[in-house]
C-alpha cells in the first residue's frame, strides 16, 4: 500500500511540474498564427506543453466554433479543430482550463493580403535556377553557428559540413541571376534543420515553421521572396512530406507512434517506388517501398493518420500565404501515400489556382513517371492531381546522348527524338520539369575535360531551353562547375566560387571567370534572356523529324510564328536536301539567331560538326 501511494504521489508531483504559479507551459502551437476567409474554413491548431491533455478547452472569439478537440497517447499534446465559416480579423484566445487554474493564449487570424488567384506560379514561361542555400553564398557570417543547435561547426573542407552560405548571400547576388536570364528560383529546403551533422542539404526537417536560423528568419524568407518579385524572379520552396528529421519535436516527443509508419519503429524502405503503379506488384512490396523509411534518423510520416495530413496540408498553404511564394518541390514525391498526396495538391490548387507543383518522380521509364502527372489516363480512375513532374527518363538521356555520334536508328541525338515520340504517355508534356543536372544527380559536366568541351554543353544548353517542358538549371552550371556523384552527394554541392569573402575566385563577375567559363557564361545568358518573354518557346507546339545525316531537326510553333533547331549530332560536316523539311523551313533565307549570320535555305543545308542553328520565323 505504502508503493502505491509513493507510485502516486510521483506521479502527482511529475504531472504538477508544468502548473507552477498556476501555468500550464506551452511549448509550441502551430500554426502560430492563420488567416480569415480562407476557402478552407478549417483550420487545425496544433497545441504542444507539458501535460496538458487534461486540460478543457474553450475559445473566445466572434463566429469561431470549436468544432473537436482531439487528445492523443501523449498527454502533452491537444489538436483543436475549428471552424472559421463566419471569423472575421481578430485575435481570440485559447484558454486552458485544469480546476480552478485558466491558462489563456492569444491566437491571431490575420486579413489576407493574397486573394489566393493573385499567386502566380512558375510555368513553361520560366526558367528555375536551383540553388543549394548552404553553398551559394555567405551574406551573413553572423549566423553561421547559432548557440544551442546541434551541429555547431562550419568547415568548408569538409563536404558534408556546413559552410555558411544563407538568404541574405542569395538576397546579395540576386542581380547575378536576374542578369543571367532565369526568371524563377528553386531553393532546396531551408526550413529548420536542427540535425547533428550533415543538416546543410535541408532534407530532415525539424520545424516545418521556422527557418533554419543559419539561413536566416522568417521574416528574412519573406523579405527573400518580396526582393526576388520586384526582380521579376518567382520563387520556388522545396519541401518534404514523406519524412522529416529525428530531432523533429512531433517524433521526438511523438503525439503517438500512429503519426509514423511502422509504428513508430525503423524499417528500411526498399526505394523501389515503380511497385505503387506495378499492376503485378505484392501487398508488401507497395507497403515496404512507400512506408518503409529513408533512413533511421528520418521519420517516415504516417499521411493516412487525419492528424498528420492536416499539418502537412496547412504547413504548405501557411508558407504560401505568408511569404508569396510562387511554386513548391515536393520531395520524394512517390513514396508519401498516394490520396494523400493527390488531396494535398487539389487542397493547395483550390486556394491558389494558379500556383503549380512539381514533384520529384525519379524513375527510370516516361511511362511510370507519367502516371504520376495530374489527369494521367495510365493512373484513371485515381489522379495525383500534380501539375508537373520532374523528367528524369529524359535527363538520363541528355547526359548521353551528347558524348555520342548520331545514327539514323540509335545513338546521340537519336536517343533524344525517339524519347520525345512517345511524348503520348503524358497527360501534358508542357509541364514536364527538364533539366540535366541537379543536387542529388551528377554535374552535366562531370569531369574538366567535359568541361572544357564546349560544344557539348552548348548543344545541351540549346536543346534544353527549346525543347518542350519547363527548363531547370543548377547553380554553377553557367560556369562549368564540376562534380561526380562517385564521389559523394558534397561533390555536386560545391561552393560557388566567390560567394564567400576571402574567396580568391569570384565567378559573379566575368573578370573572376576564365575564358572558357566566360564563353559558357555568355552563350547561356544569350539563351535565356531570348527565351525570356518568348511565347513560341514558352507555348509552342513542337514538331520534329527523325533523324537525318545524323542531325536532328524540330520546331515550336505559336500563334504563326515559329523557331526551328538544327542540330549536327556528328563530328563529321553533313549536308541536308532541304525538300523534307519545307513545311517548317520555307524561306529561301533565314538569319540564324546565335551567329547573326543569313543562312541560303534554297537546296542545300551545309551543317559544320556538332553545329546548331536557330531560325526565328
Amino acid at each position: 500500500m505504502k508503493q502505491i501511494w509513493l507510485l502516486f504521489m510521483a506521479v502527482f508531483s511529475l504531472f504538477g511540474i508544468c502548473r507552477a504559479n498556476g501555468a500550464v507551459k506551452i511549448h509550441k502551437v502551430a500554426p502560430a498564427y492563420w488567416w480569415a476567409e480562407m476557402k478552407n474554413p478549417e483550420l487545425q491548431i496544433l497545441l504542444y506543453g507539458d501535460h496538458i491533455a487534461s486540460c478543457d478547452v474553450t475559445l473566445s472569439g466572434k463566429g469561431i466554433i470549436l468544432k473537436e478537440v482531439v487528445k492523443q497517447d501523449n498527454p502533452n499534446y491537444l489538436l483543436l479543430y475549428l471552424d472559421l465559416s463566419e471569423a472575421k480579423a481578430q485575435t481570440f484566445n485559447i484558454l486552458l482550463k485544469e480546476g480552478k487554474k485558466t491558462q489563456t493564449i492569444p491566437y491571431e487570424l490575420k486579413k489576407r493580403i493574397h486573394k489566393g488567384d493573385d499567386i502566380k506560379g512558375f510555368t513553361s514561361e520560366d526558367v528555375l535556377y536551383l540553388i543549394m542555400p548552404d553553398r551559394f553564398a555567405n551574406g551573413n557570417p553572423d549566423n553561421d553557428i547559432i548557440e544551442g543547435m546541434l551541429e555547431s561547426k562550419v568547415d568548408r573542407t569538409d563536404s558534408f559540413a556546413r559552410h555558411g552560405g544563407d538568404l541574405q548571400g542569395i538576397s546579395d547576388h540576386l542581380d547575378y541571376i536576374s542578369d543571367l536570364g532565369v526568371t524563377a528560383i528553386w531553393l532546396n529546403p531551408t526550413q529548420e534543420n536542427d540535425m547533428k551533422d550533415g543538416s546543410y542539404h535541408g532534407y530532415a526537417i525539424t520545424d516545418y515553421y521556422q527557418i533554419d536560423r543559419r539561413l536566416g528568419s522568417n521574416e528574412e524568407f519573406k523579405t527573400l521572396v518580396d526582393k526576388a518579385h520586384q526582380k521579376g524572379l518567382k520563387v520556388v520552396m522545396d519541401m518534404i512530406f514523406n519524412h522529416c528529421g529525428s530531432e523533429n519535436y512531433l517524433f521526438k516527443d511523438k503525439p503517438s507512434k500512429e503519426w509514423f509508419n511502422f509504428h513508430s519503429e525503423y524499417v528500411q524502405t526498399s526505394f523501389k517506388t515503380a511497385s505503387v503503379m506495378d499492376i503485378h506488384a505484392s501487398d508488401y512490396e507497395r507497403k515496404i517501398a512507400t512506408d518503409g523509411w529513408f533512413t533511421s534518423v528520418m521519420p517516415d510520416w504516417n499521411q493516412r493518420n487525419r492528424h498528420v495530413a492536416r499539418y502537412l496540408i496547412q504547413n504548405s498553404i501557411w508558407w504560401i500565404e505568408y511569404a508569396g511564394i510562387n511554386g513548391i518541390r515536393q520531395d520524394t514525391h512517390p513514396y508519401a501515400d498516394f490520396d494523400f498526396m493527390s488531396e494535398w495538391c487539389k487542397e493547395v490548387l483550390e486556394e491558389y489556382p494558379y500556383f503549380n507543383i512539381v514533384g520529384e518522380t525519379w524513375l527510370n521509364s516516361n511511362v511510370l513517371v507519367s502516371y504520376w502527372q495530374k489527369d494521367s489516363k495510365l493512373a484513371a480512375p485515381r489522379n495525383s492531381n500534380l501539375p508537373t513532374v520532374m523528367d528524369f527518363p529524359l535527363q538520363s538521356l541528355m547526359n548521353q546522348a551528347f558524348d555520342e555520334e548520331t545514327g539514323e536508328w540509335g545513338g546521340g541525338l537519336y536517343k533524344l527524338y525517339d524519347y520525345l515520340t512517345q511524348d503520348i504517355v503524358y497527360a501534358d508534356p508542357m509541364n514536364l520539369l527538364v533539366f540535366f543536372d541537379n543536387h542529388d544527380t551528377s554535374r552535366f559536366t562531370t569531369t574538366d575535360e567535359k568541361a572544357r568541351n564546349l560544344t557539348r554543353y552548348k548543344q545541351a544548353m540549346t536543346f534544353l531551353l527549346t525543347t518542350r517542358g519547363i527548363p531547370q538549371i543548377y547553380y554553377g552550371t553557367e560556369i562549368l562547375m564540376t562534380g561526380d556523384k562517385g564521389n559523394g552527394d558534397g561533390e555536386l554541392r560545391k561552393d560557388f566560387p566567390g560567394g564567400w569573402q576571402g574567396d580568391k575566385v569570384n565567378c559573379f563577375v566575368p573578370e573572376g571567370r576564365t575564358t572558357l567559363q566566360n564563353e559558357a557564361f555568355e552563350f547561356t545568358r544569350k539563351l535565356l534572356n531570348w527565351r525570356k518573354g518568348n511565347e513560341v518557346l514558352a507555348h509552342g507546339t513542337l514538331k520534329h523529324y527523325s533523324i537525318s545525316q545524323g542531325t536532328y531537326v524540330y520546331q515550336r510553333t505559336y500563334n504563326g510564328k515559329s523557331v526551328v533547331v538544327v542540330m549536327n549530332g556528328t563530328d563529321a560536316p553533313q549536308e541536308l536536301n532541304l525538300e523534307s523539311y519545307r513545311e517548317v523551313l520555307p524561306q529561301s533565307e533565314c538569319t540564324d539567331f546565335l551567329s547573326g549570320k543569313k543562312v541560303d535555305l534554297t537546296e542545300k543545308l551545309s551543317l559544320k560538326g556538332r553545329e546548331i542553328l536557330i531560325f526565328c520565323l
